[in-house]
């Protein structure tokens, strides 16, 4: 990840106005995980990961419920995701979801941190907002990283994250109305920090203001084609903004 990354998804990057306005606006931050707040799978990768889990299957003489293509994905949670469309909340399921779990849990270990994302998330909690992790990611992984990480304080215990119920991953905006009820906050009052069109979804489905984080003019693109009126390519603005309050 780089620093100088402001200007590589466009304007709205360096457009301070825009973001002092979501600053001021926003009494609760809702954070996507893996991507706005660390890169989980930068050494234990996910396409291993997936690997892994199809691999599995097919030890257990399921190959076949995959199709070419799921067995080929890079996604493990797209591997996940598909088993659960054949054999919703079936034992199946809920193993490889475990396993799933235990995958990420390694990966906590060996994530980097997203540029900037620790201290704007300390800087947002010292100056009153509350913050909120929701997320497709197992619950137990967000808080192995923030505790690690010294910023589970900063979030405790709002955290939302996968469930049992693998129909109410994003883009459903079921982990963001769970966080908004338990804080008691409207959606306009709130702010979605995102990295997929999925977080755009959920978002827009829970009438939540959205901010892409896209660190590649590539992903900054796909946020974009989805509908995200703001993207920023770095934290870095951001947190300069906020702390200028």
């Amino acid at each position: 990840m780089t620093s100088d990354a402001t200007t590589r998804t466009g304007q709205s990057a360096d457009d301070r106005g825009g973001l002092r306005d979501l600053i001021e606006r926003a009494r609760v931050v809702l954070w996507d995980f893996d991507g706005p707040i660390c890169r989980l799978f930068a050494r234990h990768k996910a396409e291993r990961v997936a690997a892994e889990l199809v691999d599995w299957l097919a030890g257990r003489g399921l190959r076949n419920l995959l199709s070419d293509s799921e067995r080929e994905t890079l996604d493990p949670h797209a591997v996940l995701r598909a088993v659960d469309l054949r054999h919703p909340g079936s034992d199946l399921v809920a193993e490889l979801e475990e396993r799933l779990t235990q995958e990420e849990l390694r990966a906590a270990g060996s994530a980097w941190p997203t540029a900037y994302a620790d201290p704007l998330i300390r800087t947002w909690a010292a100056v009153g907002s509350r913050l909120a992790i929701t997320t497709n990611n197992s619950p137990k992984v967000v808080r192995a990283y923030l505790d690690d990480r010294g910023l589970a304080p900063c979030f405790a215990p709002h955290i939302y994250g996968r469930t049992a119920d693998l129909s109410l991953l994003k883009p459903d905006p079921h982990c963001l109305d769970r966080a908004l009820n338990a804080m008691g906050s409207a959606p306009s009052a709130a702010l979605m920090i995102g990295d997929s069109p999925s977080d755009l979804a959920a978002a827009n489905e829970a009438g939540v203001p959205f901010l892409g984080y896209a660190p590649s003019e590539r992903k900054g693109k796909i946020l974009r084609e989805a509908g995200a009126a703001r993207v920023v390519g770095s934290f870095e603005p951001l947190l300069r903004t906020l702390r200028g309050r």
